[in-house]
């Protein structure tokens, strides 16, 4: 995947300031907002999202949104009225219908945050519309979840804005065709498959922390099913002095974790910020059979305690003379390198690369407690089964989407 010189790049910390930068930029548009997002809920500071939209609606402005289907799978019925009024366009991805999750093909979600305005200014992250002090299992969180996302300009809005295009056509066939509406289902077939000729529109301000060399990596079933792990491995193996990666879930595959050990053994300094906070069954458990292996290896393992952990980024060599990070929607586990579309913003910018690392370092020095060797050897054995048990059932359900791991 090429990177480009000229893009103009934003770290973006936390839900709060990414709703503050996506309100102003949706309230400057004006000729379309492409949303995409697998949450999108409709609670507390989120509600100022979708009044934007309905605003962009109401002006004229083409303002189209697309939702997963497992993270979103209905509107509020006051919104639902709202949106339609308005002009919003709202469509979701892969609804789950009566079987639900029982069927395997469904397993496959969209997973990425992007968002587009005017042809000229994106984002892209790990921050869904919701909340950073409210969780839909959990209720208030006493402190806000971690997670970043990024705002950019230049050559990457461009493919940004073609493969949103296209997976709108996409569904909009498949909803056609669902329906027996085969001409209609015909022209958006066609439509999604060709590029479309996309006008920038400047004007939308943005504050620039960093003019730098950056592209987009895309995770899907087709053209890009390993982009995001190749880009991955390619900067790990180019690593030379230091490697912190952020993850929500974290289950790499044996070619990751391989090549973090091989860094670690050649004098690499590895760090792993992971989820300290029980959230999930699957993901929480089926991570820890792999920190054996990364410990002994001398891999420092720290997990995020101060609230939950959402974020999907890394950054290496921050101070040298080639640095690289990305932030994205993109976890290192099998859900999200195999099964989801998911999309990364990577940064070749030293400034960029020395911001994020000073962030993830806070965290780990002040919100994070280390994962010992003796420590995680000596957990119960108890926990050790259900860790074990959730391993083999992402093995299993791997096996039945027909990927290995």
């Amino acid at each position: 995947m090429p990177l480009h010189d000229g893009h103009q790049i934003r770290l973006i910390e936390g839900g709060q300031a990414y709703f503050d930068a996506l309100v102003s930029a949706i309230d400057q548009a004006s000729s379309q907002v492409h949303l995409e997002t697998y949450i999108f809920d409709f609670h507390a500071a989120t509600t100022r999202v979708a009044e934007a939209l309905e605003r962009a609606a109401w002006r004229g402005l083409r303002v189209w949104v697309v939702v997963d289907g497992v993270g979103t799978p209905r509107l509020p019925s006051e919104w639902q009225e709202r949106f339609s009024r308005a002009g919003v366009a709202w469509c979701v991805y892969s609804p789950l219908g009566t079987l639900g999750l029982l069927i395997p093909s469904r397993w496959r979600r969209l997973h990425r945050k992007l968002c587009v305005i005017d042809g000229d200014l994106a984002f892209c992250g790990g921050i869904n519309i919701l909340d950073d002090w409210y969780d839909p299992h959990h209720g208030t969180l006493a402190q806000p979840r971690l997670d970043f996302a990024v705002a950019a300009r230049g050559v990457l809005v461009q493919q940004m804005q073609e493969t949103m295009a296209q997976l709108w056509w996409r569904i909009q066939g498949v909803t056609h065709a669902k329906h027996q509406q085969f001409p209609e289902a015909l022209t958006s077939f066609r439509t999604g498959g060709v590029h479309l000729p996309w006008t920038q529109e400047p004007g939308v301000d943005m504050p620039t922390l960093s003019v730098a060399k950056a592209g987009l990596l895309l995770r899907d079933n087709v053209l890009n099913r390993g982009q995001i792990e190749r880009a991955y491995l390619k900067a790990i193996g180019a690593a030379r002095h230091d490697i912190v990666i952020a993850n929500a879930y974290f289950l790499p595959g044996r070619r990751v974790r391989q090549a973090l050990i091989h860094a670690a053994k050649r004098g690499v300094r590895v760090r792993l910020l992971l989820q300290g906070r029980y959230e999930y069954f699957m993901q929480y458990h089926a991570a820890r059979p792999v920190y054996g292996a990364l410990l002994s290896a001398g891999i420092e393992i720290h997990e995020y305690s101060a609230s939950f952990l959402h974020a999907k980024v890394a950054v290496m060599d921050p101070n040298h003379d080639r640095p690289w990070a990305t932030v994205g929607s993109s976890n290192l586990d099998p859900l999200s390198l195999l099964l989801a579309r998911e999309a990364n913003v990577v940064v070749a910018d030293k400034a960029f690369a020395q911001q994020l690392h000073q962030r993830l370092i806070l965290a780990i020095e002040q919100q994070s407690t280390p994962v010992r060797v003796q420590t995680f050897t000596q957990s119960p054995w108890h926990l050790k089964l259900r860790d074990l048990v959730a391993f083999a059932l992402m093995r299993l359900a791997l096996f039945l989407t027909g990927n290995r791991y």
